[in-house]
């Protein structure tokens, strides 16, 4: 068996009883919700409308962004929870995945509910109501039994959007199929894509299939079928609870945002602790803005963010100081509002900076931002999908005056292929990615030094700030990493003959660390 899919296998069950746990939850919870407001829905038209509106109006909202939105409410009701009655809880993960899969599950089943039983013929109901039934007689016994194949139909439909969309719970922290999905694109195990998407279609496939059983034994009033759908349905879901790996387990939780280095260094973490007789589990794939306000809330205890993030994106800061200003105004404030540790930085920076192919950029006579500048009307840039939201942008097109023809947004891999394919001109590179040299790129110099520096650094939550085994395992990476060295280590996860190309490249940036001269 290929080492790729090996390891892919080895982690499915985990990755599929957390996905299984999630949806069951979130379509438990739906269906409560649902069928309580499909029976207020037929009851009164002047509920009826609001209620389709706002349950069509969730499918409206990209489920990622749903997912996204519902982490800083969440985190800002679970720091007014710990004020009022001094107890909180965790805003990452499980419970924004649920409240929004939830929200998403409710639409068809309201849709079908209603559709259903207001098309019933009105001799049935004026029947029923001429045999002195009460309203709720009329429901149990009536409504809900004839318009049961419609409401299951509304069921098995949303089913397979909840086992779908679950699959994008992975960057607020919540461990799912989509972690296949997720980490197989950023350091493109196309193997690993394909697991994901073929184990999220074939769940939904084979719940489909049961709660198809269980309509078909509803229309026939079969209840061995109902029993055999329903039985099977709960048995996997009590598989599921006990074949989770429960993140609770480990001592420490380390973060990762969703590109490889990130995927490599939190690995590279965990291996640390390890070794310092500790347990850590890692949560990957997390969105950039997400990452800290987790780490801020005690949701995840280390992670290794960049001073630039820090500055412009946290501290919201505008101006471009000096790397020493920078790092020292940063410790303080981190301390201060939050009692974040700064541990230091490993050795390197991941700055932003402007690519091109080595030979359009010889074509051009381009060799700086400011050569580029006087050629930028002609060409296409293409950039990360925050690039152009971050403070640094405006300042550099502004600092410059570049005024692109076009310019893109891609998932970082696809950034690369699309500028060794033509698709762009120039793009928004990562300093110490190793697909730079791999793909001969060249980056252009930033004379007005208009982007900021983006020392890579440890940080640690306020509750570990002075935990020794933390210190232990961390201290060691401070200035340890140069940025070849770390660009070795970004190359090595494309590598086709590591079943695990991340772990595999920490392991081996570990071991080169070890080895280097103090």
């Amino acid at each position: 068996m290929d080492e790729r899919i090996a390891a892919a296998w080895s982690v499915l069950p985990e990755y599929l009883g957390e996905h299984v746990l999630l949806s069951a939850a979130a379509m438990a919870l739906g269906l409560t919700l649902s069928i309580s407001l499909t029976i207020a829905a037929v009851r009164s038209p002047r509920i009826r409308w609001p209620v389709l509106l706002l349950a069509s109006l969730v499918q409206t909202i990209p489920g990622l962004a749903l997912l996204a939105l519902f982490y800083p409410l969440l985190l800002a009701l679970a720091t007014l929870s710990e004020r009022l009655v001094g107890q909180g809880f965790s805003a990452l993960g499980f419970l924004p995945s649920l409240l929004a899969l939830t929200l998403y599950s409710m639409l068809p089943v309201i849709r079908n509910g209603v559709t259903g039983i207001l098309s019933l013929d009105p001799a049935l109901i004026e029947a029923a109501q001429g045999v002195g039934m009460t309203p709720g007689q009329r429901l149990r016994r009536v409504e809900l039994p004839l318009a049961a194949p419609m409401l299951m139909a509304g069921i098995r439909t949303a089913a397979v959007w909840v086992i779908g969309a679950a699959t994008l719970s992975t960057p607020v922290g919540q461990t799912s199929l989509g972690n296949y999905i997720f980490s197989g694109l950023q350091v493109q195990n196309w193997v690993a894509v394909l697991f994901g998407c073929v184990a999220a279609a074939g769940l939904a496939l084979v719940v489909d299939q049961l709660l198809a059983l269980i309509e078909a034994g509803v229309a026939t009033r079969s209840r061995a079928r109902i029993a055999i759908g329903s039985l099977t349905l709960l048995a996997g879901i009590a598989a599921a609870a006990v074949s989770r790996n429960d993140v609770d387990a480990a001592r420490y939780v380390i973060g990762a945002k969703s590109f490889s280095e990130q995927y490599i260094l939190s690995a590279l973490m965990v291996d640390r602790i390890a070794a310092e007789g500790g347990s850590a589990v890692r949560r990957t794939g997390l969105g950039s803005a997400i990452v800290f306000d987790a780490l801020a809330a005690g949701d995840i205890d280390a992670y290794v963010d960049y001073s630039g993030t820090i500055w412009a994106n946290v501290m919201r800061r505008t101006d471009v100081p000096a790397r020493e200003r920078m790092l020292r105004e940063m410790t303080e404030w981190l301390a201060r509002e939050h009692g974040i540790l700064m541990l230091g930085t490993l050795g390197f920076e991941n700055a932003y900076a402007l690519a091109m192919r080595r030979d359009r950029a010889a074509e051009l006579g381009i060799g700086s931002i400011a050569d580029l500048a006087q050629h930028s009307s002609m060409l296409t840039i293409g950039a990360d999908f925050e690039f152009f939201a971050r403070p640094e942008w405006p300042a550099l097109r502004d600092g410059y005056g570049l005024t692109f023809a076009n310019r893109r947004e891609f998932q970082s891999t696809f950034m690369y292929e699309a500028v060794t394919t033509h698709e762009v001109d120039v793009i928004t590179a990562f300093s110490s990615d190793g697909r730079i040299a791999a793909n001969d790129l060249v980056v252009l110099e930033d004379p007005q030094g208009a982007i900021l520096p983006y020392d890579a650094i440890v940080l640690i939550s306020a509750k570990h700030a002075n935990d020794p085994v933390l210190r232990r395992a961390f201290e060691p990476l401070v200035g340890a990493i140069p940025v070849e060295l770390m660009r070795a280590a970004n190359y090595r996860v494309d590598r086709k003959d590591e079943p695990e190309p991340p772990v595999a490249a920490a392991r081996w940036l570990g071991a080169r660390m070890m080895a280097a001269p103090p």
